[in-house]
């Protein structure tokens, strides 16, 4: 079996996340490596675990997914 997908969950309402989070989880090929309450910490996070995929709220404080997804972009060339 492959590695899992490693996801990175960014979400300021608390019961969104953990639900995002539990249903991610749930599946086999996939797992959350980390979980964001704001924009500054998601960006952190992505830093350090560099995950495969990053739900990113669209409307979140610090920096939602539409305003400001360049922060990720600039430190991390695009993976083949």
């Amino acid at each position: 079996m492959s590695e899992p997908i490693r996801i990175l969950v960014a979400e300021d309402h608390l019961v969104a996340r953990v639900g995002v989070t539990t249903i991610v989880n749930m599946q086999p090929d996939m797992t959350v490596v980390a979980e964001a309450s704001n924009g500054q910490q998601a960006v952190e996070l992505y830093r350090q675990h560099r995950p495969d995929v990053t739900l990113l709220d669209l409307r979140m404080p610090g920096m939602g997914g539409v305003k400001r997804p360049s922060p990720f972009a600039p430190s991390f060339p695009r993976r083949a």
